[in-house]
């Protein structure tokens, strides 16, 4: 954000963008930017995907006990899913270079399907009609409130994951909120809840 801002010629937001994170890359600079103009929204946005198609994505690494926990979710019979604002040649870049994308069905992206979709609640939406499954079947684990704002639109338990990006505040109902993914797979089978 801050070397798109530099790009195109305007001041560097004095914000901390880690917990804007999630959203896509247009809406947080609609957040940061004071401007109404889409045209430079329209700038601001290639110099990002500029510098972060090239390099921003390799800076993605897996928080402790990610790898081991999609490993055994996947090896006790699990199918697992991804769900995502990022576009899908960086979700699958960055799932390769992390040695995780076998153990994915499917990648779901706003640009995974045209006309694109329009958010998270439509992608999860549609997941559930692509696969026939039950809600009660499905957690949907994310950290940011537009992941629980999916899950609760389309009936699903939720798993907040406090170290990631976002804030959910303490009053938003989710299922779990675990403070490392580490954590996860015992948590999920006791039934523990914070």
């Amino acid at each position: 954000v801050n070397h798109a801002c530099r790009v195109v010629g305007v001041p560097e937001p004095e914000v901390d963008l880690r917990r804007l994170l999630g959203p896509p890359i247009r809406s947080i600079f609609a957040k940061v930017v004071p401007t109404e103009d889409d045209a430079l929204l329209d700038r601001l946005e290639a110099a990002f995907r500029s510098n972060y198609d090239a390099e921003g994505w390799k800076k993605t690494r897996c928080f402790a006990g990610v790898r081991e926990t999609l490993e055994a979710l996947r090896g006790s019979g699990r199918r697992l899913f991804v769900v995502s604002n990022k576009p899908l040649h960086i979700s699958l870049r960055i799932l390769e270079h992390e040695a995780l994308l076998a153990l994915f069905e499917k990648i779901y992206t706003r640009d995974s399907r045209q006309p694109p979709y329009t958010s998270k609640t439509e992608m999860v939406r549609e997941f559930l009609r692509d696969y026939d499954v039950a809600c009660s079947q499905c957690l949907l684990v994310g950290d940011t409130m537009e992941d629980i704002t999916a899950s609760a639109a389309n009936g699903l338990a939720a798993a907040y994951m406090e170290h990631g990006y976002g804030e959910v505040p303490q009053d938003v109902p989710v299922r779990y909120r675990l403070p490392s993914f580490a954590e996860f797979l015992d948590s999920v089978a006791s039934g523990s809840a914070r």
